[in-house]
């Protein structure tokens, strides 16, 4: 069993901790990983993606060619769009519906719902409001992981949540409390 993961995102906004969160899960379960990185501007607002891949055999690359992704996790859904080309037809996506306006030209919020809808296999939650809503500000990237949990498959939902609890241990008990309260959120908003 294989499964490839595009995530993409903005500076500042998790991804790289998703990419993180999703590793540690996959080293602790024994599968061979995969993984390169675009930062683009390191900054924040900077273009940020991550090529994941898990398998339960030997990977020899560690890019994923276009047409071929299982899922895309999109912290921003214009970042969904730009690699929607590498999805395959049966892929998901999994994204925030809220954009992050860094470039002057940033198209109409409709146009990009619009296109999300068309794919087969897209949800779209507003995550930023789920974490206020739930006191878990800095917790959106990691609500969006628990939306795209039953996506990954190769993975179970518990296996994340230890993770998580690995991830955060460093940070305390209650950081990693509400981590795995986020994660919880988002997957049982899916």
């Amino acid at each position: 069993m294989k499964k490839d993961i595009i995530l993409a995102g903005v500076g500042g906004q998790g991804i790289l901790t998703i990419a993180t969160i999703i590793g540690d899960a996959a080293a602790a379960a024994g599968l061979s990983l995969k993984q390169a990185e675009v930062h683009g501007m390191s900054q924040r607002g900077g273009d940020v993606q991550s090529n994941l891949r898990l398998s339960t055999d030997t990977i020899h690359s560690d890019l994923i060619k276009q047409g071929t992704a299982d899922l895309i996790i999109s912290m921003e859904p214009m970042e969904a769009l730009r690699y929607v080309q590498y999805l395959h037809d049966k892929g998901s996506v999994v994204t925030s519906s809220h954009p992050f306006k860094n470039i002057p030209n940033y198209p109409e919020e409709q146009d990009i719902a619009t296109e999300l809808e068309a794919l087969p296999h897209t949800v779209s939650l507003p995550i930023n409001d789920i974490a206020k809503a739930n006191s878990l500000p800095k917790s959106a990237n990691v609500i969006l992981l628990g939306m795209a949990a039953k996506f990954i498959e190769i993975l179970s939902p518990e296996q994340l949540r230890e993770s998580i609890a690995r991830v955060f241990a460093r940070k305390g008990e209650e950081v990693v409390k509400a981590n795995q309260k986020a994660f919880d959120l988002g997957l049982t908003a899916v």
